[in-house]
């Protein structure tokens, strides 16, 4: 499995998650599970997206450019999340927040399968797309088996 049909994997997961989220009300265990895993799948899916995708396509222009702006996205994501954690799950800006976060998740997923994946599918060799998507699904399965 290459690099880009492993991340396409848990994009569907957090698509699916995120979607089941915001149709969630109230403070349920069902609404606490599924932030939980979705914060969960962002994390593991990102430590090893960054240093599987992002870091080695840092050493060619182009790839700096598509690192970058995925980089600043990733960090957006992480500061909805950290705004949930803060915020009381009852009430209807916990759920606002959740829309947003789950808005953000579906625009960079849908960026990057569209965009970012054909320009880096350029720069990286069909080798080291091979070589990437395993290291990315060891590292992202030692994240996502660890309780974050």
């Amino acid at each position: 499995m290459n690099i880009f049909e492993a991340l396409r994997e848990s994009h569907e997961q957090q698509r699916n998650l995120a979607e089941r989220l915001i149709q969630t009300s109230g403070h349920t265990q069902e609404r606490e599970h599924l932030f939980k895993q979705l914060k969960n799948e962002l994390y593991a899916h990102s430590v090893a997206e960054d240093r599987y995708l992002y870091i080695p396509l840092m050493f060619d222009n182009v790839g700096l450019d598509i690192t970058r702006h995925a980089l600043s996205e990733h960090h957006e994501m992480d500061e909805l999340v950290e705004k949930l954690e803060e915020t009381d799950m009852s009430t209807p800006s916990w759920l606002a927040t959740a829309k947003q976060l789950s808005e953000k998740v579906h625009h960079h997923l849908k960026e990057e399968e569209h965009k970012f994946f054909q320009q880096a599918g350029k720069i990286l060799e069909d080798d080291e797309k091979e070589k990437l998507g395993k290291k990315y699904l060891t590292e992202y399965q030692k994240y996502k088996n660890a309780d974050t």
